[in-house]
C-alpha cells in the first residue's frame, strides 16, 4: 500500500538536492537587480495576481480535487505539498519561451520564493488538516516551523540575497554566469531527479501509473487556475502568459526537500513529486510552443 511505502533516499542525497537548489536559485537571482522590485512595487497588481494564484487559488482547487477524487492520504498530502511550494525552477525559461513577460515571472519567482518561509508550511498544515486521511499523517509527523523556515531560507533565500547582490555589484560576471548556469542548474536538476528515481524504480512503477492521471488533472487544473486569476485581475495577455506558467511550474525539488526532510520519504507523497518534476517541464514546453506562435498584448 502506498501510504506505508517509504522511497530509499539517503541524508547525502538531500544535502546534495539542497545545494543544487541553491544552485536553481541562484541562477534566477543574477537576473534581478533591486530596481526590477522597485518597478513592480510601483505598479504591484501583476504581482499580487501571481501570489494570489500560487499561495490561494491553487492550493483551494487542489484541496476540491482532492474532496472529489478521495485520494489515498500519503497522495493527497503530496498534492497539498506540491500546490503549496512557490513557482519551478524552470518556469522563468518556459515563459521566456511562451513569449510571456520574462521580467515578471523572474520577480515572481523571488517574492513566491520569499513568501513560501510562512506561506508553504501554513499552507500544508491547513488544507492538509481540512481532509482527514491527511490530517492523520500531519499528527503522527513532528514539523519544527522554525527548520522548515531555516531550510527554505538557505536553500531559496540566501542564493537570492547573493544573486541579486552580485548582478547589481558586478554586472559583467553576472552576464557571462547567467545563461551557461542556468543550463548546468537545470541539467544537474534533470539528472538528479532521474537518478533518485533509478534507485527507487520498482517502487515508482508500482504506483506511477495510477498516480500519472493525477498529476496531468493537478497541472491542468494549476495553469487553468493562473490563467483564470490573472483573467480577474484584467492582465494583459503578456503577463497573462507569466502568471499562468508561474502557477502550473512548481517547485516540486523543494517538495521532495520538505518530503524526505520531514515526512520521512512518504511514498505516495515523494511519487507524486517526483511525477510533477517531469510532467510540469512536458507540459510547460508544450504550453511555451503553442503559446509563441502569437505575439501577446502589452
Amino acid at each position: 500500500m502506498i501510504d506505508g511505502a517509504v522511497l530509499n533516499f539517503s541524508p547525502a542525497s538531500l544535502m546534495l538536492l539542497n545545494a543544487i537548489l541553491a544552485v536553481v536559485m541562484f541562477s534566477i537571482a543574477i537576473d534581478l537587480r533591486p530596481r526590477d522590485f522597485q518597478v513592480l512595487l510601483r505598479g504591484p497588481k501583476p504581482v499580487i495576481a501571481g501570489l494570489v494564484a500560487q499561495f490561494l487559488v491553487l492550493p483551494a482547487l487542489t484541496f476540491l480535487m482532492v474532496l472529489i477524487v478521495q485520494p489515498q492520504a500519503s497522495i493527497a498530502l503530496g498534492l497539498i505539498l506540491v500546490a503549496a511550494c512557490p513557482g519551478g525552477n524552470i518556469s522563468n525559461f518556459i515563459t521566456y519561451r511562451a513569449g510571456g513577460n520574462a521580467a515578471l515571472s523572474v520577480s515572481l519567482t523571488a517574492f513566491a520564493t520569499v513568501g513560501a518561509i510562512v506561506l508553504t508550511p501554513v499552507n500544508i498544515a491547513f488544507w492538509g488538516s481540512l481532509y482527514a486521511p491527511s490530517r492523520a499523517i500531519l499528527e503522527q509527523t513532528q514539523i519544527d516551523p522554525v527548520q522548515v523556515a531555516i531550510t527554505l531560507g538557505l536553500m531559496l533565500i540566501l542564493p537570492l540575497v547573493l544573486g541579486v547582490a552580485l548582478n547589481s555589484w558586478r554586472p559583467l560576471v553576472a552576464a557571462r554566469l547567467r545563461q551557461p548556469l542556468q543550463w548546468l542548474s537545470m541539467g544537474i536538476f534533470a539528472l538528479f531527479i532521474v537518478l533518485a528515481l533509478a534507485a527507487n524504480w520498482a517502487q515508482f512503477l508500482a504506483y506511477a501509473g495510477g498516480i500519472a492521471a493525477l498529476v496531468i488533472a493537478h497541472n491542468a487544473l494549476a495553469l487553468g487556475g493562473g490563467y483564470a486569476t490573472a483573467t480577474l485581475f484584467g492582465l494583459t495577455p503578456y503577463d497573462r502568459r507569466s502568471v499562468t506558467i508561474e502557477t502550473g511550474i512548481q517547485n516540486s525539488g523543494l517538495g521532495l526537500v520538505l518530503i524526505f526532510g520531514f515526512f520521512g520519504g512518504l511514498g505516495g507523497m515523494a511519487v507524486i513529486a517526483a511525477a510533477w518534476g517531469i510532467w510540469h517541464a512536458v507540459s510547460g514546453i508544450a504550453l511555451a510552443a503553442v503559446m509563441n506562435r502569437t505575439e501577446a498584448a502589452r
